[in-house]
């Protein structure tokens, strides 16, 4: 790692400083993972599926059972990834300081590093809800297929991600909005800047008066409204850091 070293004794400082961080990862850190982008899972069977095809409610009640093997596969993908430094990095930050985390991932790799209370922008891979529900669908074990069924109404298990064109959860949303309104550092990661709404937090962070460090081996969008950009791999950069930071 080749980081300049004055911009992150700063980074650090203004970490150590801050009472309120407020941190949004991204592909990148689960990247480094071995977990693959939703795109780079488009392989063997699946190669000659675009996207839109598997991750839309349209999509899902027009092929149902295709789109639940889809997601079975991304499942199996990604069980076997554990979390990397950069995650266990931010969960023993979460122990020291006040933070907020919020992922676009659908890993679940923040909650298996030790971080508590992650809010996951765009759900859960391995969480199950109803496409449609009778109100009873929970009182009685679903039938298995693919996908599975309401045993009362016959409704669809789906997949408890969010989908293409498809609003963020609301609670979710609310906490990041919340987060970036009031943090004093903004902490990137991994992310391109291109996914929206969660692409426009740190502006907002910035816009309330917060410091935003960007974490990226890669340019992103975001580095214009960083304050410092430190290029590198979150795995390696992120315990350097986050260590020896004072609460």
């Amino acid at each position: 790692m080749v980081v300049d070293a004055a911009l992150l004794a700063q980074a650090r400082a203004w970490i150590a400083d801050a009472r309120n961080i407020f941190v949004l990862t991204g592909a990148g850190i689960s990247a480094e993972s071995g977990v693959p982008t939703f795109r780079d899972a488009l392989t063997g069977l699946w190669a000659r599926f675009d996207p839109e095809e598997l991750a839309t409610e349209e999509a899902y009640r027009r092929q149902p059972a295709l789109v639940w093997q889809w997601y079975q596969h991304r499942r199996e993908m990604v069980a076997v990834a554990r979390p990397n430094p950069a995650h266990y990095a931010l969960a023993e930050l979460g122990r020291r300081k006040s933070i907020t985390l919020i992922t676009q991932n659908i890993d679940g790799l923040h909650q298996q590093a030790g971080s508590e209370h992650v809010v996951e922008l765009h759900g859960n891979l391995f969480a199950n809800k109803w496409l449609d529900t009778c109100g009873r669908c929970d009182t009685v074990p679903p039938i298995p297929g693919d996908p599975p069924h309401c045993a009362l109404c016959g409704a669809m298990m789906r997949p408890g991600v969010v989908w293409f064109g498809e609003d963020l959860p609301r609670v979710a949303r609310f906490r990041a909005d919340h987060a970036a309104q009031n943090c004093e550092v903004c902490l990137v990661v991994g992310t391109s800047g291109l996914v929206y709404p969660a692409a426009a937090l740190p502006g907002l962070a910035k816009e309330h008066g917060a410091k935003v460090i960007v974490v990226n081996p890669q340019p992103s969008a975001l580095d214009e409204t960083a304050d410092i950009v430190l290029a590198a791999a979150a795995g390696e950069c992120l315990p350097a850091l986050l260590a020896g930071e004072s609460a």
